[in-house]
């Protein structure tokens, strides 16, 4: 066997040639890669899932929280510059503000004597260009000289964030038993039967809640409970500006 020879057969018995450790290295590129997209993508799908349930969940919960409070709404009336007013106002966003929901409510948060008051609840609607939130705010309902437009809510909670579009509607009943829907609730004597949350996609524009309507189950003040409901509820009514009184019920009740 000659030198050569014999150097090749070391060679071949030594370990891989430069080409085979090249080709072994591409294929283990190869399979790295795939690996690693593969996880990519199973981290990423379940992220999302992980968020989509905590998000239904958060809008569960929203619902529950403002159920509980708009269920408790009194029908107890206010100050304001026009004079006096059922205390629920909802008012639309304007150069002012974000739009508004502010009314009382006995459904506080928390436990004992403290949860059984009544306080007042205003909810806003509030973005910073991407980002839309429902904010809780409270403060404490001191009577009917309490006016709305000097409250200092405070303890901010946020219901709902994400990139969709809130707003709120407002159900009357009229006599007939025939139900309207309106965006705003100012100086009314009343107060609204139904409120409906809409929250929409804002891409899609499609509801995300098919109508979430929540009720308010208090439809004249404590005091007209009894056999002179109707007598009671008309003197209350007389106390309001007269420009915004709804049809009035043929037999309210209260369910205070």
């Amino acid at each position: 066997m000659t030198a050569m020879a014999q150097q090749q057969a070391r060679a071949r018995q030594g370990g891989f040639t430069l080409i085979e450790a090249v080709a072994a290295l591409a294929i283990a590129s190869v399979i790295i890669l795939a690996t690693a997209g593969l996880i990519h993508n199973v981290a990423l799908h379940f992220d999302r899932g992980t968020r989509g349930v905590n998000e239904a969940e958060r809008i569960v919960l929203a619902i529950d929280r403002l159920g509980a409070d708009f269920g408790a709404a009194r029908f107890v009336t206010r100050s304001s510059a026009a004079g006096p007013a059922v205390a629920f106002s909802a008012e639309q966003a304007s150069t002012d503000g974000p739009a508004k929901v502010t009314f009382v409510s006995a459904a506080g948060i928390g436990s004992g004597s403290a949860a059984a008051s009544e306080e007042v609840v205003v909810l806003t609607l509030e973005s910073d260009g991407v980002l839309v939130r429902l904010v809780r705010r409270r403060a404490p309902w001191l009577g009917p000289r309490t006016s709305f437009e000097t409250l200092r809510p405070g303890d901010p909670v946020v219901l709902l964030e994400g990139r969709f579009d809130i707003s709120f509607v407002f159900g009357r009943v009229a006599s007939n038993g025939a139900l309207s829907w309106q965006e705003a609730w100012v100086r009314e004597t009343v107060l609204p039967r139904f409120v409906r949350l809409v929250l929409r996609d804002r891409e899609t524009k499609s509801d995300l809640l098919a109508e979430a309507d929540l009720v308010v189950h208090t439809d004249a003040p404590a005091r007209c409970a009894g056999d002179r409901a109707v007598t009671c509820l008309n003197a209350a009514l007389a106390q309001a500006p007269a420009q915004a009184s709804p049809p009035q019920p043929s037999a309210p009740e209260s369910s205070q």
